[in-house]
């Protein structure tokens, strides 16, 4: 373990194709101590060649021996699946965050699970935790081809509903007849790229609805840029965040020490505590119900709706 109690220094342990495209990463203590908990649809920092990135656990949460992560190599990488694909190898040491989770499996009598492509990976564990829980459960599964999309035996053995979708034999998913018939108690969960998470929020009410993006959508902001103070407490600094800058930056430039990762509003790498003052949450993380609460932020893209902050920084 790393000094630091939110690190972990691990040893990839197994690295298993799981599909054309889709290596699974086995991560486990360097003296076989067990791991921190975590429940389905948490995820993990990676530290993987000067970059830090988000994976999903896909494992089992009662097997706290190792984590396992499902990692695509993607064509359009800024460097972290193409590091793991071409660099990182069993036997290696990597630094890891601890688990963290906000698109946690809320308890409900049903659930739906849409999936597009790696963002199965949540789902996974999220199906299989409902199947030891002897809820009723669907999964509409779509991907590119049959061959390129992991994990498809592992869903298929649990006691479930499996639709598996390849695009090249069927087409996109028909989102309408996947959630027609949704029993009223009954959650989705859905995670995929940013076109299939638009199209879901656009057929499922709201609060019946749990997402985790790949990517933080195009928004268009009503809200005030303008500068303002924040107060960082733990530190004894007050800064002032200008309009063309975010708190981040302007804690970075300060010499501040933040964590930070995908800079988008949706890792939640930055979420740091409100002391005092109301924040203009711009992130796509946190619930309407925290939002609402003032509680914490994400200091990479959110900014202040009252003048002056006070943050735990």
């Amino acid at each position: 373990m790393s000094e630091n109690a939110s690190e972990l220094t691990l040893l990839v342990r197994r690295m298993t194709w799981e599909a054309d495209g889709v290596l699974s990463v086995e991560l486990a203590h360097p003296d076989g101590k067990p791991l921190p908990a975590w429940a389905p649809g948490a995820h993990l920092d990676l530290h993987t060649g000067g970059h830090v990135r988000q994976y999903s656990l896909c494992g089992d949460p009662r097997d706290v021996s190792s984590y396992r992560i499902g990692v695509l190599d993607e064509a359009s990488s800024r460097g972290g699946s193409r590091y793991v694909h071409t660099k990182l190898r069993p036997g290696q040491p990597v630094t890891a965050s601890e688990p963290r989770n906000h698109f946690a499996l809320e308890d409900a009598p049903g659930y739906l699970f849409i999936a597009g492509g790696i963002g199965v990976t949540p789902l996974l564990a999220m199906a299989r935790e409902a199947a030891r829980a002897g809820a009723d459960w669907r999964m509409v599964y779509g991907g590119r081809t049959r061959g390129s999309m992991a994990f498809t035996e592992e869903l298929a053995a649990l006691d479930g509903d499996l639709s598996v979708v390849p695009q090249d034999e069927h087409g996109h998913i028909d989102l309408a007849a996947a959630l027609e018939g949704l029993p009223d108690d009954a959650l989705v969960y859905c995670c995929g790229p940013e076109p299939l998470l638009a199209a879901v929020e656009a057929l499922c009410p709201a609060d019946r609805l749990r997402l985790e993006r790949f990517s933080a959508p195009v928004v268009e902001r009503a809200g005030d840029d303008s500068a303002f103070e924040v107060e960082c407490r733990s530190s004894g600094r007050t800064l002032t965040v200008g309009p063309d800058t975010s708190i981040l930056r302007a804690a970075e430039a300060a010499g501040l020490s933040v964590s930070s990762s995908c800079q988008e509003g949706i890792c939640g790498s930055c979420e740091t505590r409100v002391l005092d003052g109301t924040p203009d949450h711009r992130d796509f993380l946190l619930s309407e119900a925290e939002h609402a609460a003032n509680t914490s932020m994400m200091i990479c893209v959110s900014r202040c709706a009252s003048g002056r902050l006070v943050l735990d920084l």
